[in-house]
């Protein structure tokens, strides 16, 4: 059975978590990054319009091996499961990511997931991201199997457009979080600020952005702006792999003045300011 080390007591301890912060839930705290809070019923109040937004899903052309990337309740953390950071910043739910480091006879032989959508980003142009980020959930399990930035990214696809390569159209760009903070650690975190922590890099090398030289957001932008058309955005996504093993979750996801709200029934759209 995939992950047979983590399947049966905590599974167990975390159903009765479940079960508790279902009795307990009400109004949520406010995300640590000011944006909308949710009502504890999913719905948006605050900023938040909690309307709902389509063409979210796995994207299965980049996805390898037999991850799970599933909308889904929690998680939460007993006792004190209305207290910041231990219950989702929107809302009751997340995006849960499992991902196995050693499941495939490829090579490497880890899986990939990239959850996102491949139809309300197309177009839009690099430079005019401004806030990126998200909430993570990371535990003790994730940090042991692959150190204090074994997380999840945000990944762009995006044509690149650049003068220089006018044949390459095609790139992702990543970010690679920094570590959160030890107390952050088997619960939610803060607002990640993809824009002021963490690095960025092309896949395809097309920049001084690379994953062996990475670089920070701005840098990454101004290295895309050389005189060719501006580089635009194919698809948005989080994902996680090809590298360590990770279980844990994901909510909040911000691009420019909207937050995606990952719940059980959906995703909902929230818009800030």
């Amino acid at each position: 059975m995939r992950f047979a080390k983590r399947r049966g007591g905590t599974l167990v301890a975390a159903a009765v978590a479940t079960i508790a912060a279902a009795t307990l839930l009400g109004t949520a705290p406010a995300s640590a990054d000011g944006g909308p809070k949710g009502d504890g019923n999913g719905n948006g109040n605050g900023n938040g319009n909690g309307t709902g937004a389509d063409h979210w899903g796995v994207i299965t052309r980049n996805t390898i091996g037999s991850p799970v990337a599933a909308l889904r309740n929690g998680p939460f953390v007993s006792p004190g499961v209305l207290a910041e950071g231990n219950r989702p910043p929107y809302g009751q739910g997340s995006l849960g990511i499992e991902v196995a480091d050693d499941s495939t006879t490829l090579t490497p032989p880890s899986e990939k997931v990239d959850f996102g959508n491949e139809v309300d980003f197309y177009g839009d142009r690099v430079r005019d991201l401004r806030k990126v980020g998200f909430h993570v959930f990371q535990t003790g399990e994730n940090v042991t199997y692959g150190g204090e930035r074994n997380l999840p990214n945000i990944r762009f696809e995006i044509d690149p457009n650049l003068g220089s390569l006018p044949g390459d159209n095609y790139s992702t760009m990543v970010w690679v979080p920094d570590a959160v903070d030890a107390g952050d650690i088997n619960r939610w975190s803060p607002y990640l600020d993809a824009t002021k922590t963490g690095h960025w890099f092309l896949t395809g090398n097309e920049t001084e952005c690379t994953g062996s030289s990475p670089c920070t957001f701005a840098e990454l932008k101004a290295s895309l702006d050389d005189g060719g058309e501006e580089a635009t955005i194919l698809t948005a996504a989080v994902g996680k792999g090809r590298d360590h093993m990770w279980i844990g979750a994901v909510d909040g996801l911000r691009v420019n003045d909207r937050i995606y709200d990952f719940e059980a029934d959906g995703v909902r759209e929230r818009r800030v300011g």
